[in-house]
Order: structure tokens, then sequence, then C-alpha cells
């Protein structure tokens, strides 16, 4: 389980100094919640995050357990390494938006006839209760060939789980390679 510290410094120096030593700047927020300013050590953090195998993981914080979703990071231009991540609650029954990954599944006939995937949405905004999210959108590609896409209204529906995006948006294609 990931374990982080609590700031008490918020200042630029404060931040500075935990960097310096190796640790994440997070912010921890929730619906009807007062905002945590938290601390994680890089290396464990980017281990948990890549090891999960639900939307949201749990997270020790001051000797007590919570559950999080990831909402937004931020990133160095140059380096790569990230600076900062913002921490969404994950309150149950409460039903919030989501960012869900789509995972496109099976082999396009269009990639043999010269075409290649597009995945226009990385991630598809949902609104539903942490209970019901789902850990991935999996959407079958099988039949997809060259100028076929798929868009939001096209995806089967999930129970307890509403699009937030419209439904003409385009989730992935088949286009013409060059």
């Amino acid at each position: 389980m990931l374990e982080g510290i609590i700031r008490e410094s918020i200042g630029k120096v404060g931040t500075k100094a935990l960097r310096r030593d190796g640790y994440l700047i997070a912010n921890i927020y929730g619906k009807g919640l007062e905002n945590i300013n938290a601390a994680f050590k890089m290396n464990e953090y980017i281990r948990t995050v890549r090891n999960k195998e639900t939307l949201a993981f749990p997270i020790k914080l001051d000797g007590k357990e919570i559950n999080v979703v990831v909402q937004s990071y931020e990133s160095h231009a140059v380096t790569g390494n990230l600076l900062h991540v913002d921490l969404m609650v994950a309150q149950p029954g409460v039903v919030t938006k989501y960012l869900v990954p789509v995972v496109a599944e099976g082999s396009p006939v269009g990639l043999k006839n010269k075409g290649m995937l597009y995945l226009a949405k990385q991630r598809l905004a949902v609104k539903a209760a942490p209970e019901a999210l789902p850990a991935s959108i999996n959407v079958k590609v099988d039949d997809l060939d060259v100028g076929d896409s798929i868009l939001v209204r096209d995806l089967d529906a999930i129970e307890n789980v509403k699009f937030v995006d419209d439904g003409r948006v385009g989730v992935l294609s088949i286009i013409k390679a060059k």
C-alpha cells in the first residue's frame, strides 16, 4: 500500500525541499471533504499506479486508509519527471466524474488493408459511483476496415455508468496509412 506524509509547509521552499528528497507533491480532495496537501515517495507512487488493477487504489495517510483515483498530473516539460498529482477520494455511493481508459480488443481487418488504428480518446469521461466504475472500457475492433470509426454512441451501455462525452465524439478509427 502506498504511504504518504501530510505536508505542513505548502510554500515554494518546502516544496523544493521535498522534491529534492525524492517526494512527489499531491493534492487530495473530494466532495464535502477538506483538501489535504500530501507527498509520496516518487518511485513508490509510480510502482503503485502502474501495478493497480482498478481505477481506484488505496493509500495510507496519517494512519488512515483512503481510496483515491488519479484525476490529473503535471510533469516537467524537459525531463518528463512527475512534479504534481491531483488525487480525488473515491467516496462510496457518491456519483462523480471519472476518466476511464479505453482499450481496443482484437485485430481490425483494416490493418491488413494498409490502415492503422487511431485511438482518438485515450480516456473517456463517465459519471458513476466508485462501486460501478469499470477498470477500462473495452472496444471490440475486429470488424473495422479502413475508414470505419466508433463513436461514443456506438459503445455498449454499462450498468450504472453514464458517458459524459457527447454521442458524436469519435473514440477510435481505422485510418489510411501514408
